[in-house]
């Protein structure tokens, strides 16, 4: 999996105040990641809920501690 992709996707989406589309993010990006790229991360992607922890548990982690 591209985390950085996911990240930066991730990002897109939290930040937007309208609608959010792979078009969109690859105009933002200046074409750094093409929609049909975003498009294809997105359909490939099937995260297992123990990949999604793994992704997410460090920053879960560092909350619960403060």
């Amino acid at each position: 999996m591209k985390t950085e992709l996911l990240d930066l996707y991730t990002d897109y989406l939290i930040s937007s105040f309208s609608q959010s589309t792979a078009t969109g993010l690859s105009r933002l990006l200046d074409g750094a990641y093409t929609h049909d790229r975003i498009t294809n991360f997105l359909a490939e992607s099937h995260l297992t809920s123990k990949e999604l922890w793994q992704l997410v548990k460090k920053d879960i982690r560092k909350i619960e501690s403060d």
